[in-house]
């Protein structure tokens, strides 16, 4: 699984950047923050439905 759940507490969300040499996004929806790190080529996408995060898709490629 490529999310990993953020903890956090008394709604405050500690992300150590000085260790991270990739690039990632955090997605925060209802009381649950994850982390994913973002393919070399390709996109990700955040799905929503009804104002909530359903999925968070990704299409990646490769150069030839």
């Amino acid at each position: 699984m490529r999310l990993k759940k953020l903890p956090f507490k008394e709604g405050k969300l500690n992300v150590d950047i000085e260790n991270e040499d990739m690039p990632f996004v955090v997605v925060y929806c209802q009381g649950e923050a994850k982390l994913t790190y973002l393919p070399d080529h390709g996109e990700t996408k955040v799905i929503t439905h009804q104002g909530r995060v359903k999925r968070v898709k990704f299409d990646e490629g490769e150069e030839f």
